[in-house]
């Protein structure tokens, strides 16, 4: 990834920021409690359309979107929407927020975000995690006890079928691979670059640190010290297996907010939806929810102030998301949020974040930048699969097949 020769980045128009800002939305379909009106599933998913293409209109560098297959949530094929808006964007990156390691078949993941980085153009990374909806694992004929092994292996093979055209495999969770090639291939021979998601699991940040992967911190329920623990793990294995010092991992992590000229007005006005939001509604006040979490509701400077700050408890990172479209707020009301968003409030994060930005840590991993650190001016292998092996026993295979190091549960190392 490109590095800076100097300590403070420039922060004007940047193909590759040092760090990328966006939204990212689980896609729930909540009562507006002020009017008593539900959104229909296509008005939900229309909206959620139009709140990814404004995005983009407002300066913003990343839309995520989550994975769920229960009500009152919608967005069961992330990929499939995701497609769709990559065709109605130019800069847009597509991600998910998450994509489930744990009840998805890694070769179904392998294909469908490779499918992904071919018709964005490489705007396509993804965030892996195990979920958080119990239900879901015997739904889809997994043991939920297995959710941490289950969460190895998966993403063991995913991270083989991306490096390998041609895949022997056998494991405990599903049926071996004999010759197998996932098609299509990755573009330019580079895997989508990866984030592992967790809000709890020290076993998570382990993972992304062993494969030197992103780790995100999706810290918008629990304590700020909760997440920068996890956070500081993940920096020293990152370190610990090679992959650079703890300051170049990459980290990114989560936020939310509801924003007005006046603080006063932003609380009123949001007041409603926090008290009935399905997931944190009637338990913590709003008052003691924003001071145990990074929930920040009022005027921009406030949440400047307060995204600012998060450097100072996490270290630079990569990016940061913020849940805006949720707990019922209206399409108007969110494209509202993003107009200060992007108008008021990431502009001046882009050039706080800036300052005295360590000149080896990387910028926001980017499929261009992953060719360029892969290839540097040589032109991209385009891979050739075919039943003949070839490409598996001769060519640059720089993910040899290693033995772990002592006392890693992960295999394969990157």
């Amino acid at each position: 990834m490109r590095k800076h020769p100097e300590s403070e980045r420039p922060v004007s128009e940047q193909q590759q920021p040092a760090v990328q800002f966006g939204i990212f939305s689980v896609s729930d379909i909540t009562q507006d409690p002020t009017t008593g009106t539900t959104p229909t599933e296509a008005e939900r998913i229309r909206a959620t359309l139009t709140i990814a293409r404004h995005a983009e209109e407002v300066g913003l560098d990343v839309f995520a979107l989550g994975e769920h297959h229960n009500p009152p949530f919608w967005s069961s094929s992330p990929t499939t929407t995701l497609a769709y808006i990559a065709a109605q964007t130019e800069r847009l990156i597509l991600s998910t927020a998450t994509t489930l390691i744990t009840t998805n078949d890694p070769v179904k993941i392998a294909e469908d975000f490779a499918m992904l980085q071919h018709v964005s153009g490489g705007r396509t990374d993804l965030m892996l995690g195990r979920g958080n909806t119990g239900p879901v694992y015997p739904w889809f004929g997994k043991d939920i006890r297995q959710g941490l092994p289950l969460a190895i292996e998966n993403y063991a093979l995913l991270h083989k079928l991306w490096r390998e055209d041609v895949v022997d495999w056998e494991g405990t969770f599903r049926t071996p691979l004999q010759g197998f090639t996932s098609t299509p291939r990755p573009l330019d021979d580079v895997p989508p670059f990866v984030w592992h998601g967790s809000i709890r699991t020290p076993e998570i940040a382990e993972q992304a640190a062993y494969y030197g992967d992103g780790f995100f911190a999706n810290n918008i329920f629990w304590p700020q010290d909760h997440f920068a623990r996890l956070i500081q793990l993940y920096r020293q294995r990152f370190a610990h297996y090679g992959h650079g010092t703890p300051e170049q991992a990459i980290v990114g992590i989560g936020g939310q907010v509801f924003m007005r000229a006046n603080s006063q007005d932003a609380v009123r006005e949001f007041r409603p939806y926090f008290d009935n939001a399905p997931v944190y509604g009637h338990g913590p006040s709003l008052e003691d929810f924003s001071e145990m979490t990074p929930l920040t509701v009022g005027s921009p400077q406030q949440v400047i102030d307060r995204y600012a700050g998060m450097r100072d408890a996490f270290g630079d990172f990569q990016r940061q998301l913020f849940l805006l479209d949720h707990a019922g707020l209206p399409l108007k009301t969110v494209l509202e949020q993003l107009d200060i968003l992007g108008g008021e409030v990431v502009p001046v994060l882009r050039k706080e974040l800036a300052k005295n930005r360590p000149a080896e840590v990387p910028d926001a991993p980017t499929h261009e930048s992953l060719v360029q650190a892969k290839y540097g001016d040589e032109q991209a292998r385009q891979p050739r699969p075919g039943a003949n092996r070839g490409d598996n026993l001769v060519g640059d295979r720089p993910y040899e097949d290693t033995p772990a190091p002592q006392g890693s549960a992960f295999g394969v190392k990157r």
